[in-house]
C-alpha cells in the first residue's frame, strides 16, 4: 500500500476514535426516556446537554410532538440546572415531580449555554465566546451533532424558548441554524422562536426602570432624575461603541437604583432584594454573584431544598456520571460573563427584524412586575421593528387568557402573522414560577402541541 493511502487510513481511523469517544460521552435511562452528553463544539470546549422525552406524547405521531430547547439567560444561567429544576423541568429542585412542567406540552432539550455554564467546560480560559454570534455557532454546532445523528428528532419542530438574555442566544442561533439547514448541514426543522422577557435592547430598558419605578412608588422625583442621567450616559456611550464601558455604568445604574428605592427587586417590583450583602451588589458585573442572586430568587420561590448548586454538584453529578472529575457545575460561571461584558450591552433588534422577514414565528412574552426587562422596554424596542406587519399588529385587538373558563384574567395575547405577544399578569422575570399555568398554556399555543388536555402521571423519578 502507497504512503498516501496509509497516511488515509490513519486518518480516517483517528476521526473514527474521536468519533467513538464523542459519542462515549453520553448517558441516559434504560427506558430511553432521558438523554444526556457532552458535545465537543471546538477543541477543549465542551458543551454539556439534556433531552427529556414527554410522556404525554404516548399514541400521537413523533413528527407532531414538537421539541423546546430552553435557552437561560445571565449570561452564565444553567439551562440544565435553573431553567430545568427549578423552573420547567419534570422534577423541582426537592427532586419531587412538576405538576406544571412543559413536558405537558413537549419534548425539553436543556443546554448549558455557552461553554463554560453550568456542566459545560473549556479547557483553556480563553476559550470562552466573546459575542452572541460565537455562542449561536456553538449552539448550531450542538444542534447539529444531536439532530443529524438523532433521525428521530429530523422530522420533528424545534421551537428555541429563551429567558432574559437567553433571548440574545435565542435570536442569534436561530439565523445561524437557518443558514446551517439552508447550506444541507443541519437537519432540523425550525418551528418559532420565543422571547421570554429578553434582554433584546439593553438601551430601551434601562430608560424604562426609572419611569417604572416612579409610577409604582418606588422610586421618588429625586430617583427618576439620577436614573435618566446615567440611562442618557449609556446612551451615548452606545452611539459611540464603547460597549465595555456602558456595562459599567449598567452597574453603576444598578446600584443607584438600589440605593434610590430601598433596594427593589429587579425580578419583580413588587417585592424587596434579599436584606444581605448579596443584595446591594446583586447586578454587579461580577456575574458570579449575579447568577448567586438569581439562583437565590427562585430557590426561595419554589422550593425548601438547598443551594441548587449543592444538589447540582451532589445528587445529580451522581445520576449523570459522565462529568469529569474536575468539573464543577457553575465552576466557570464568572468567565462566561467576563467573555462577554463587551456584548452585553449590545441591542439584537434587527436579528428579530431579520427572523420576522424570513417568515419564522416569534412570540415575545413578558411578566407584568418584571423590572430589569420591563415590559415597558420591550414595548419600547418592538416600536423600533421595520418590520412590514408591525403597523397592522399594533393595531390589532388583544384576547384575554384564562387559566378556567372565564376565571380570572391571567394574561393578554395580541398575534399578526409571525408576530405574537403575550403580556403575563402578576408575573416578574420568571414567568413559567410566577404563573405556572398561564405559561403553560401559553407554550401549548407557541408550539401547537396536540397534547391532550388530560395530564398524565410524571414517570420522572431520580
Amino acid at each position: 500500500m502507497e504512503r498516501s493511502s496509509l497516511l488515509w487510513v490513519f486518518v480516517v481511523l483517528a476521526v473514527l476514535c474521536v468519533r467513538e469517544t464523542e459519542f462515549a460521552a453520553a448517558a441516559g435511562t434504560a427506558d430511553g426516556s432521558e438523554e444526556w452528553g457532552y458535545v465537543e463544539v471546538r477543541p477543549k470546549a465542551h458543551m454539556f446537554w439534556w433531552l427529556y422525552r414527554s410522556p404525554q406524547r404516548e399514541g400521537l405521531p413523533a413528527s407532531e410532538w414538537p421539541v423546546v430547547l430552553w435557552l437561560q439567560g445571565g449570561p452564565g444561567g444553567s439551562g440544565v440546572g435553573i431553567g430545568n429544576f427549578q423552573e420547567i423541568g419534570p422534577l423541582d429542585t426537592d427532586l419531587k415531580p412538576r405538576n406544571s412542567t412543559w413536558l405537558q406540552k413537549a419534548d425539553l432539550l436543556f443546554v448549558d449555554n455557552p461553554v463554560g455554564t453550568g456542566f459545560s467546560y473549556v479547557e483553556d480560559e480563553s476559550l470562552v465566546v466573546k459575542t452572541d454570534e460565537e455562542a449561536a455557532t456553538d449552539l448550531t454546532t450542538l444542534l447539529t451533532e444531536l439532530f443529524n445523528n438523532k433521525e428521530s428528532l429530523q422530522n420533528r419542530r424545534l421551537f428555541l424558548i429563551a429567558e432574559s438574555y437567553g433571548g440574545k442566544y435565542a435570536v442569534t442561533t436561530g439565523l445561524s441554524v437557518l443558514k446551517a439547514v439552508e447550506d444541507g448541514k443541519l437537519k432540523l426543522k425550525l418551528g418559532g422562536i420565543a422571547l421570554g422577557d429578553s434582554w433584546i435592547s439593553p438601551e430601551d430598558f434601562v430608560f424604562s426602570w426609572g419611569p417604572l419605578l416612579r409610577d409604582v412608588s418606588r422610586l421618588d422625583s429625586n430617583g427618576l432624575e439620577k436614573s435618566n442621567s446615567l440611562a442618557l450616559k449609556i446612551r451615548q456611550q452606545l452611539k459611540n461603541g464603547q460597549y465595555g464601558e456602558a456595562t459599567d455604568t449598567w452597574s453603576d445604574l444598578e446600584d443607584v437604583i438600589l440605593g434610590s428605592s430601598n433596594f427593589v427587586d429587579f425580578y419583580n417590583f413588587l417585592l424587596d432584594s434579599e436584606r444581605d450583602p448579596l443584595s446591594s451588589t446583586a447586578m454587579e458585573v461580577s456575574n458570579l454573584v449575579v447568577m448567586r442572586k438569581y439562583s437565590r430568587y427562585l430557590s426561595s420561590k419554589v422550593s425548601s431544598a438547598g443551594d441548587l448548586g449543592s444538589i447540582m454538584n451532589g445528587v445529580i453529578r451522581e445520576k449523570l456520571e459522565i462529568i469529569p472529575k474536575d468539573v464543577r457545575w457553575g465552576g466557570q460561571t464568572d468567565l462566561v460573563f467576563t467573555g462577554l461584558e463587551n456584548d452585553f450591552m449590545k441591542p439584537r433588534i434587527k436579528e428579530v427584524d431579520e427572523l420576522l422577514s424570513k417568515g419564522v414565528n416569534v412570540t415575545i412574552y413578558n411578566g407584568q412586575v418584571d423590572v430589569i426587562c420591563a415590559t415597558k422596554g420591550t414595548e419600547a424596542w418592538m416600536e423600533k421593528l421595520k418590520w412590514e406587519g408591525l403597523q397592522k399588529f399594533t393595531d390589532s385587538s388583544r384576547t384575554p387568557l384564562f387559566c378556567e373558563s372565564r376565571g380570572e384574567t391571567k394574561a393578554f395575547r395580541k398575534s399578526y402573522r409571525n408576530l405574537n405577544f403575550y403580556w403575563i399578569l402578576g408575573a416578574g422575570h420568571f414567568v413559567p414560577v410566577d404563573q405556572p399555568c398561564v405559561a403553560l398554556k401559553m407554550v401549548g399555543e407557541i408550539t401547537q402541541s396536540p397534547a391532550h388536555s388530560s395530564r398524565r402521571g410524571s414517570k420522572y423519578r431520580m
